[in-house]
């Protein structure tokens, strides 16, 4: 890669670019370590929002009880800070554009839609490292 092309190598070479061509094997134990993170987030904020959406804010509304909902929402948001977090350090290290940033964040506000999204990803992260491995670099 040369200094003046910077970030922008391969953005003038079409369909050919390969993102992951800058990603090395040693990188994988990393990429894995940063997966792990994500996936282990995307579980605990799928199941504070179910929990949210489904027994606190039903609580709240329905019976006058609103400390589930200060609990459970207070720690759904901070964990979702650190979803997103995790998000970007993972999306980072495997090269991933911004659809998949946004969708994940969008899907971490939607009960249920959370896991789909983190199976998704896990599908595609699986499918990258294999992508290196077999490269071999």
């Amino acid at each position: 890669m040369s200094a003046d092309k910077g970030l922008n190598a391969g953005a003038d070479q079409g369909d050919d670019y390969d993102p992951l061509e800058w990603v090395m094997v040693e990188d994988i134990p990393g990429i894995r370590k940063a997966h792990k993170f994500y996936q282990v987030m995307a579980w605990i904020v799928g199941v504070l929002l179910v929990v949210l959406t489904l027994i606190a804010m039903p609580l709240k509304y329905i019976w006058d009880n609103d400390v589930l909902v200060r609990w459970v929402g207070v720690a759904h948001g901070w964990l979702y800070a650190v979803l997103l977090g995790s998000v970007v350090y993972l999306g980072l290290r495997v090269k991933w554009g911004w659809q998949w940033f946004v969708g994940i964040a969008l899907a971490g506000t939607v009960p249920f839609l959370s896991f789909y999204a983190e199976h998704r990803a896990t599908k595609d992260v699986r499918r990258r490292i294999a992508d290196i491995e077999a490269r071999g670099l």
